[in-house]
């Protein structure tokens, strides 16, 4: 390439920006940003505010500036392989997406992005507060500065983020709850492997008590009635919800979620198996909103329909 298209490419990149020294009330929200860049709307998108939200895409190629965003955002691809050009002034990062790997965009920084062909991707959207709620929570000092990261080996965070895809259609509270640990756990990760100054986070001490333990059962077997978020759970046992977290699965063996999946799965099998009640009775009985809804997370648990299960079992 001759020194004049050299200079010609460079001075088509974008100026650097510093995040401190852009407004944080001017920049966008990372969803609308997003659609804007991509050109396109997301397959699946599931919000749990206020810890975060997940979407799942699919765009064609992309040359284009991605402005300053309100949130940090993590990218991980499902399958295939597809090179990235990463340009911020003269700074240019290359790399190659595909599963195993991590692309993290830091709330506030800009660069432009080169993609040549179609891809699908999985994205992460991440307030700053939440990232200082977990920091918090965990009893560790303010993060650093989230790293710039494209296409990063980080098998960790892939395997984590890829395993909400088959939850962002749900809206029943097993899929909220799996989706709130999903993204404290995520944030966890990204302070210890994505900052400037990484954080080390040691196993908390002991299980809930007695009276914490019971009371967050009851709410849990209560699934269809009550708040059964992170926030509830953890505010009833009086604990952060990275320590509330923690407590329960030193009580039980299970995370929150892995408990309710089990409970709503036993007790899917009994209704199954000892009344004759149908399947769409069934599923609003366990707080399902329909009966594809009940059938899909049963299927995902057993690998068999309800109406399949149910012979098998009688």
């Amino acid at each position: 390439m001759s020194n004049l298209m050299l200079r010609e490419r460079a001075e088509a990149l974008p100026v650097p920006v510093r995040r401190d020294e852009f407004p944080i009330a001017d920049r966008r929200p990372a969803d609308v940003e997003m659609a804007r860049v991509l050109k396109a709307t997301p397959l699946r998108m599931a919000a749990d505010p206020p810890s975060g939200a997940i979407t799942y895409w699919e765009h064609g190629a992309l040359h284009d500036v991605i402005e300053p965003m309100a949130e940090h955002v993590v990218m991980v691809y499902p399958a295939g392989f597809q090179r990235l050009e990463r340009r911020t002034g003269k700074s240019v990062a290359v790399g190659t997406a595909r599963p195993g790997v991590v692309t993290v965009i830091p709330a506030g920084s800009t660069s432009r992005w080169d993609i040549h062909e179609p891809m699908k991707v999985i994205q992460l959207y991440l307030p700053r507060a939440t990232l200082l709620r977990v920091s918090g929570d965990a009893d560790k000092v303010a993060p650093g500065d989230l790293l710039e990261r494209t296409a990063h080996p980080d098998s960790m965070t892939s395997r984590l983020l890829m395993s909400a895809a088959d939850f962002l259609d749900g809206r029943e509270p097993l899929d909220a709850l799996f989706r709130q640990q999903l993204i404290d756990l995520l944030a966890t990760r990204l302070l210890a492997a994505h900052v400037s100054s990484s954080a080390i986070f040691q196993p908390a001490a002991g299980g809930l008590s007695p009276t914490g333990l019971r009371r967050a059962i009851q709410r849990l077997r209560s699934a269809n009635e009550a708040d059964v978020s992170l926030a509830a759970l953890a505010s009833d046992a009086g604990l952060s919800r990275f320590h509330f977290c923690r407590a329960f699965k030193e009580s039980t063996g299970l995370s929150p979620h892995a408990w309710l999946r089990q409970h709503q799965l036993e007790r899917a099998m009994k209704m199954l198996r000892e009344t004759d009640e149908s399947v769409v009775s069934i599923a609003a009985a366990l707080g399902y909103a329909s009966q594809s809804a009940f059938a899909a997370a049963f299927r995902r648990l057993t690998n068999e329909t309800p109406c399949n299960w149910r012979r098998r079992a009688r």
